[in-house]
């Protein structure tokens, strides 16, 4: 596929006022969008897509010029304000629209932000699509007839109509009473619907992170700050913490004990649970997926699949095998038999369909899951390093597998985001461990 000029994993993402995330980009990108999708979808009138939002005080700016490049290709508008991430992506389906358009740049602060896209069927937008929309934000702005221009109105029921589908993926039969929940909306997307979910199905809820100011999203609380959840959990002597970040498509959550419980073990408690009730063929992880989580699949007799780190690749792993489940030691979860992308309120729900389910505490749903220590380690790599041939690199890495012997992993990869490479190894032994990494470390990479 040719590389990208705008576009990365998970649409364009950069900070506030750079060469993409300006208004000028915004009005491209909506008209330039708008006229791929006119295309796309002839003969159904004029398309409409939907806009959501997080709540980072940019995100005004950029709906406005997406909205107007828009209109002026002839699309109408539907303006969904602050929701998380996979709402759009409900809201899209729901409402029978050619796509959905999210602003927003996840778990970074509010200096950043971002703008991608689902498709119809409130999926990524495919690459095909994508390199057509790339390809016209170059071209002149034009614009269409008066009398095609597209409409804009707003979704005012949006919030409530996502709370009611986050609602509907947890069992009629079982309901949360009884149950004293803190939730950590991040002062993000989720602000003014998390709380009301798990309310609504019956639990006490005490919400922190819930008074977005456009500032202060993921600042020192939600799925990226779990200390402030864990000490919340505990003051309050609650019986669970439920942490997403700003767009809320991550999860982390805390038990009454403040014991935090990453995506590997929040997605086995899913898994098992599932297994009680229907066969599960298979989950996929990545790369960072904990050895002991693939073991443990193994001993089930579950297929296991490792794909490249990114929800988005996760997806495409499952699409592919078929799959219903998986997800990132993160906390990007995927469960297919509920909704088509990562989420994280009805993640968390899932979790909770678990215990209520059993009648057990989140400790005893993953007791039986033995997570392997993880030691890793990021060493500064020059541009010209070709470490994957590296003869040295290679003999450390069979001396420690060998020392291993299929009781733990090596990990090698080279950091997306910054000159660096990551060096990684899991063991039974969190000493073993720890030795493996040194002797990684100790390989001189200038050296060829």
């Amino acid at each position: 596929m040719t590389e990208r000029k705008y576009f990365g994993t998970d649409g364009v993402r950069g900070a506030v006022g750079g060469s993409t995330i300006n208004a000028e980009f915004a009005l491209r990108l909506g008209y330039a969008a708008g006229r791929v999708l006119a295309r796309k979808h002839p003969g159904r009138g004029r398309p409409a897509v939907v806009i959501g939002k997080d709540t980072r005080i940019s995100g005004y700016m950029l709906e406005s010029a997406l909205e107007a490049g828009l209109s002026a290709a002839g699309i109408d508008v539907l303006l969904a304000g602050p929701v998380p991430t996979p709402a759009v992506a409900y809201l899209t389906r729901a409402l029978r629209l050619v796509a959905g358009i999210v602003i927003s740049a996840s778990h970074n602060p509010y200096q950043d932000n971002g703008i991608k896209f689902f498709s119809a069927q409130g999926m990524k937008l495919p690459d095909e699509i994508e390199a057509e929309i790339e390809a016209a934000i170059d071209e002149p702005l034009g614009c269409v007839g008066s009398e095609a221009l597209g409409r804009a109105r707003r979704i005012d029921d949006a919030a409530g109509r996502y709370i009611e589908f986050c609602k509907s993926t947890f069992p009629n039969e079982l309901d949360l009473s009884g149950l004293s929940i803190v939730v950590d909306a991040a002062h993000g997307a989720a602000y003014h619907i998390a709380p009301h979910v798990f309310r609504e199905l019956g639990a006490e809820v005490f919400a922190i992170g819930c008074q977005p100011d456009g500032f202060n999203i993921n600042e020192g609380v939600g799925a990226m700050h779990p200390e402030t959840l864990v000490a919340e959990v505990r003051a309050r002597g609650a019986d669970i913490g439920i942490a997403l970040d700003g767009d809320a498509d991550r999860l982390q959550m805390v038990d009454g004990s403040g014991r935090l419980y990453n995506g590997d073990e929040l997605l086995y408690a899913i898994v098992r649970d599932r297994m009680t009730q229907q066969s599960v063929e298979g989950v996929v992880g990545t790369l960072m997926t904990n050895f002991g989580f693939e073991k443990r699949m193994q001993a089930l007799g579950v297929g296991f699949e490792r794909a490249k780190v990114g929800d988005r690749y996760v997806l495409e792993a499952m699409q592919a095998r078929g799959w219903l489940y998986g997800g990132e030691s993160s906390g990007h979860l995927l469960c297919l038999d509920c909704h088509t992308t990562g989420d994280g309120i009805i993640a968390a729900l899932q979790v909770l369909r678990a215990m209520s389910r059993g009648g057990s505490a989140l400790a005893d749903l993953v007791s039986d899951l033995k997570m392997y220590p993880q030691k890793m380690v990021n060493v500064p790599l020059a541009p010209e390093v070709r470490w994957q041939t590296h003869p040295g690199l290679a003999a450390a890495r069979a001396k420690v597998e060998q020392k291993l012997n299929g009781r733990g992993r090596v990990l090698i990869r080279a950091s997306g985001t910054e000159p660096k490479l990551r060096l990684m190894v899991e063991a039974e032994d969190a000493s073993l461990a720890e030795e493996g990494v040194r002797e990684l470390v100790a390989v001189n990479l200038a050296n060829e």
